[in-house]
């Protein structure tokens, strides 16, 4: 910060950069839960390689984000490219793995566990977007919840959300923002017993810092879980 300037190291060279493993995906994903179950098996394989990833259509800046959290939280892989989708094209390396519909479908059963209620609902790990506070505030409009509901939002994206009206339609649900913070750093253990979340990183986390048993699912069934 000082000079303007950086050590000539790491990923700021392109040989660090290539790929290592080549993840071939075959099955269409759909939502930011799904990119998470994605990240859990390649982190899970890669053990902090960095992966070329294949299959992938489409992925908006929520699915990215999910991607991003899990595939370092299972297994430290410090970055990733996306055929067709991050901007550096990189050859495919030999090794690879394919992932499969019934891949998926079982990392998402791995992510929950037999439970029949929770206690605690978290969304925003990562923190949650405008357009992320602006869908859960339309499932929660008119509604009152049931259960502890916490969202974790940077102070920014809660400001610019009070400034249009999302803030108070999801504080009059009876939810709470916990700003600047997440559920992975805050002292909840012996607090709640289970929690809901969309968030592979936040199961992770929920079952190794504060022993909660886990229901994973997506943020409509976590918002129908807080309500309900």
């Amino acid at each position: 910060a000082l000079t303007g300037k950086t050590p000539e190291y790491g990923f700021h060279l392109d040989e660090n950069r290539k790929p290592k493993v080549l993840v071939e995906v075959e099955a269409e994903l759909k939502g930011p839960e799904e990119f998470g179950a994605l990240g859990k098996i390649a982190g899970e394989f890669l053990e902090g390689r960095v992966p070329l990833i294949r299959g992938i259509k489409k992925a908006d800046t929520e699915d990215l984000k999910s991607l991003s959290a899990s595939i370092v939280t299972y297994g430290g892989a410090p970055l990733f490219h996306i055929e067709g989708i991050t901007p550096e094209e990189m050859e495919a390396p030999e090794e690879k793995i394919k992932v499969s519909r019934s891949d998926i479908d079982k990392a998402i059963r791995d992510l929950n566990d037999e439970i029949d209620d929770v206690d605690f609902i978290f969304l925003g790990c990562p923190h949650c977007s405008v357009e992320e506070l602006e869908k859960i505030s339309k499932l929660l409009k008119g509604k009152k919840v049931k259960k502890e509901l916490w969202i974790g939002v940077a102070r920014p994206v809660k400001k610019e959300a009070d400034e249009k009206g999302i803030s108070k339609i999801i504080e009059e649900s009876g939810a709470k923002f916990a700003c600047d913070t997440c559920h992975v750093v805050a002292p909840l253990k012996g607090r709640f017993k289970s929690i809901a979340t969309n968030s592979a990183k936040g199961v992770f986390y929920g079952r190794g810092k504060n022993d909660f048993k886990t229901f994973f699912g997506s943020l409509e069934k976590c918002i129908e879980m807080a309500v309900k």
